[in-house]
């Protein structure tokens, strides 16, 4: 037998079918989608998140958060946010239900105006509460609100990485073309992500630090830190306390009970 289709026979044998068949947009949606299967099954949580504004000439501010999400089968994570410092946002909430095929629904209680007050879907390159972190940044990242496309593999100090494109679905009313990601082959963890806007230009660059695990299974970042590199202002979210399976339910993401939460 020609040693070229022995060749042939023996790659094909030790090589996984979907690395033959796959095109670089096929390759980009499994990716997604293993990374989506990895971190199933959390049920519920809570944490505690530190939230650091820094202006162009490096003078900051912070903001103190509890947050809590539920996961929905079907359907994408429920998540809320109460604020408890500065004084002058304390007590404000903000309530998301993100959605595998339609607009995500979000509410902002304002406790100064003591009323609740729905946020347009279409809002979503809005800045949320003043930070480089908009509305679509901080909503659960379901694989369906993108399409995808692996670029290459890539070795950053001594991980090896999948790097993909991916685009959002909803083209009218995101801020961004495109988002390039980092990805670590391992655990399927992102470790950076940038940005693009409307004009195909870098606008910010996700990096994330400090992985822990939970439950054997959930991976969660210490740290994320935002920057914009064409306001020059960045924005880092520190994480903490995490609890997981606290008993949490759809009644403790109700908007009609916002103004109650404490």
């Amino acid at each position: 037998m020609n040693r070229l289709i022995i060749l042939v026979i023996l790659t094909a044998i030790l090589l996984p079918i979907t690395a033959l068949a796959e095109t670089p947009e096929e390759k980009g949606l499994v990716i997604a989608l293993e990374a989506e299967k990895r971190d199933s099954g959390f049920g519920d949580s809570t944490s505690n998140m530190k939230m650091i504004l820094r202006n162009r000439h490096g003078e900051e501010s912070s903001r103190d958060i509890r947050i809590r999400a539920l996961e929905v089968e079907g359907d994408g994570d429920k998540s809320l946010a109460i604020f408890d410092n500065p004084k002058d946002v304390k007590g404000t909430a903000f309530l998301t239900f993100s959605h595998k095929h339609k607009d995500d629904d979000r509410w902002l209680y304002l406790p100064a105006l003591k009323r609740v007050k729905r946020i347009s879907s279409r809002n979503k390159s809005g800045s949320f509460m003043g930070s480089e972190f908009s509305y679509e940044d901080i909503a659960s990242q379901e694989v369906e609100k993108y399409t995808y496309k692996w670029i290459r593999d890539e070795i950053y100090e001594g991980a090896e990485y999948f790097v993909s494109e991916r685009y959002p679905v909803d083209k009218k009313n995101s801020g961004y073309t495109r988002q390039v990601s980092w990805m670590d082959k391992k655990e399927y963890r992102p470790f950076k992500i940038e940005y693009y806007d409307r004009k195909n230009s870098l606008l910010k660059t996700l990096t994330f630090k400090g992985y822990q695990k939970y439950l054997q299974k959930h991976w969660r970042a210490d740290e994320m830190h935002m920057v914009n590199h064409q306001n020059g202002k960045s924005t880092d979210l520190y994480w903490s306390d995490y609890q997981f399976q606290t008993g949490l339910s759809d009644r403790d993401f109700n908007k009609n009970s916002l103004k109650r939460i404490r």
